[in-house]
């Protein structure tokens, strides 16, 4: 296997962490990158150098970037896989809250792909991998400002992978579905706390506990698979375009494109 510089945004916890352990077993040399860089310390053990990164400061970014480039003259392979989801009815999130959600979403990621692919393109090469959602097809109840994020995000790695497909450049885009991580229970939180008082609490207080349900019981997919994936992704001479992973994942998807839309609306309204 061809060892590969990497960055990986969201190192420090959850599948950015599991997936930074994973590539650098396999010989990659790899920069996990993320706020919180003490929480990437115990990496170190595997080879994993963290790299302290605040995707949506571009002084950070630049510098960041210009750390490994420096170091290694190459960037191979971009994991783009930090972000976050916030819920709420559209009424209740606050608009400085749904643009937060933009930065970290789509305009940091957008920020940082821009700073790395001068040098995929002098190389000629490199793999840009951009963990979305299977919310960036299908829209699940109160989750209007995530999954707006998701969907963009999607579009913009559509478009990158036709520009810069004749520069030996592959774009990806991870779609994982129902995971087992803390990210169902953040989310219940805050879109219980956002309905309080409002016109939508009995209806969100419903949805969060259904969600918290959900995330506590042993139907959710084991996060393995989605680092899986993006090491499939990054080593392979030519990724697929989309991984669609993870519970549930594809027959929702199916059922969007199916199912009249009312009908679908129904049934993403009572899942919880």
């Amino acid at each position: 296997m061809e060892k590969k510089v990497i960055i990986i945004t969201g190192a420090s916890s959850g599948i950015g962490y599991q997936t930074a352990e994973m590539l650098a077993r396999q010989g990659h040399k790899v920069y996990g990158a993320a706020r919180r860089i003490e929480k990437m310390e115990p990496l170190r053990a595997v080879g994993v150098t963290p790299l302290r990164m605040d995707v949506t400061d571009e002084g950070s970014v630049s510098e960041a970037v210009s750390v490994v480039a420096d170091a290694e003259g190459r960037i191979d392979a971009l994991i783009n896989n930090a972000g976050y989801g916030s819920y709420g009815a559209i009424e209740d999130v606050s608009m400085e809250e749904a643009r937060k959600q933009f930065d970290v979403n789509l305009f940091g990621l957008a920020m940082l792909t821009k700073r790395v692919l001068p040098y995929m393109h002098k190389q000629g090469s490199g793999t840009i991998v951009n963990v979305s959602s299977m919310g960036g097809r299908v829209t699940t109840y109160f989750g209007a400002w995530y999954h707006a994020t998701k969907y963009a995000l999607e579009a913009f790695s559509d478009a990158l992978r036709m520009e810069v497909g004749d520069f030996g450049i592959n774009v990806s885009i991870i779609e994982p579905g129902g995971i087992k991580t803390p990210w169902g229970f953040i989310a219940a939180d805050h879109l219980e706390e956002s309905a309080k008082g409002g016109a939508y609490e009995k209806q969100a207080v419903k949805t969060a506990a259904g969600m918290r349900k959900q995330y506590s019981g042993n139907m959710m997919s084991d996060p393995k698979i989605i680092s899986k994936a993006i090491a499939k992704a990054v080593n392979a001479r030519r990724p697929k375009t989309r991984y669609l992973i993870g519970l549930g994942a594809k027959p929702i998807v199916l059922m969007h494109t199916l199912l009249p839309a009312r009908w679908f609306d129904y049934i993403m309204k009572h899942a919880s």
